[in-house]
C-alpha cells in the first residue's frame, strides 16, 4: 500500500492545496497499531482487520473502525528467471513455506536446476507486513512459516533478492513483477488449471491468492478525510491504483448507506 500512499497523497496536493497528507510505511501491522492508539486518521492495509484489532481500537479510543475498499491486489509468486517452472499449487506452496513443510529441493516437483542450486531458497516478508500475514492465512492455513525463510522489509527487495538468486521463490503484490523475475501461475491444488495474478484473474476471483486493498478509519472519518478517501475511490483516485499496476474498484451502484457497491474480490 505505500507505493499507492505516495502517489495518492502526492496527486491529492494538487487537488486541495490546504490539506496535507502525510505518509508512513512500516507495513499493515504498523498502521492498525497506530490505529488502535488514535494516533493516525487513515490506516491502510492490505490485509483485514482482525476482530480482537478492531475490539483493541473500539476499547482505546471508543470508536469502532470502519473499512472502505480502495483497490484490489493479487500476490504474485516469483522465481529466478532461469528457473524452468510455470506454475506451481496452493498445496506446493504450504509445503515449501511452512515451517513442517516437506519441499526443501526444487527436484521434489520436478524442476531440474544446474549442480548447487537445487535447495529451494525461500524469501518472505517480515511479520509486521500484511502482505505477511495475508499469506500464512490463505496460503499457510495459518500455520507458521519456515524458520529459515529470509525476511524482507519491502516487496521491492523481495523481487531483487530473487533476481539475484537462482534458486529462490517469493511473493509480493502484483506490481513489483519485473523482466529479472518469472511469475508462476497458480492452481488451487495439482492437477487443477493454474492462472495467472492478471487484473481478469482477480475480479473473476479464479486467481486463487487474490485480496482487497483496504483503508481503516475509527469511526465516519472527520470531513477533509473522508474528502480524501472519496476522491482515492474516485475515477481519478482509481486511474492512480491501475497505474501502479494494482486493479481498480468497480463501483456498481450505491447501499442503503451510500456507499460505492464494489464488484470485486472480497
Amino acid at each position: 500500500m505505500l507505493i499507492l500512499a505516495q502517489a495518492w497523497s502526492e496527486a491529492y496536493a494538487v487537488v486541495d492545496r490546504n490539506v496535507a497528507v502525510e505518509v508512513s510505511g512500516g507495513g499493515s501491522g504498523q498502521g492498525i497499531a497506530a490505529l488502535i492508539k488514535g494516533t493516525i486518521d487513515i490506516a491502510n492495509c492490505s490485509r483485514n482487520l482482525r476482530p480482537e484489532e478492531a475490539a483493541a481500537a473500539l476499547a482505546s479510543t471508543g470508536k469502532e473502525p470502519k473499512e472502505f475498499v480502495v483497490g484490489h491486489d493479487a500476490l504474485a509468486v516469483f522465481v529466478h528467471h532461469e528457473n524452468p517452472l510455470e506454475e506451481i499449487s496452493m498445496e506446493q506452496l504450504a509445503e515449501i513455506y511452512r515451517r513442517d513443510g516437506t519441499l526443501t529441493r526444487w527436484s521434489q516437483i520436478g524442476v531440474g536446476l544446474p549442480s548447487g542450486r537445487n535447495k529451494i531458497v525461500r524469501v518472505n516478508r517480515q511479520s509486521s507486513s500484511g502482505t505477511y500475514e495475508f499469506f500464512r492465512d490463505h496460503v499457510l492455513g495459518g500455520r507458521d512459516f519456515h524458520l529459515a525463510s529470509l525476511d524482507m522489509n519491502g516487496s521491492k527487495e523481495v523481487v531483487e533478492l530473487i533476481a539475484s538468486t537462482p534458486g529462490a521463490i517469493g511473493y509480493s503484490g502484483m506490481a513489483f513483477a519485473t523482466p529479472d523475475v518469472k511469475v508462476l501461475r497458480v492452481s488451487i491444488a495439482p492437477g487443477q488449471p493454474a492462472q495467472a495474478p492478471t487484473a481478469a484473474g482477480v475480479v473473476s476471483k479464479r486467481y486463487p491468492i487474490s485480496r482487497s486493498l483496504l483503508i481503516y478509519t475509527l469511526g465516519e472519518p472527520r470531513a477533509p478525510v473522508r474528502k480524501y478517501i472519496d476522491w482515492i475511490r474516485s475515477p481519478e483516485g482509481q486511474r492512480i491504483v491501475a497505474d501502479t499496476g494494482y486493479v481498480p474498484i468497480r463501483c456498481e451502484g450505491k447501499d442503503a448507506a451510500g456507499e460505492c457497491v464494489d464488484a470485486g474480490t472480497e
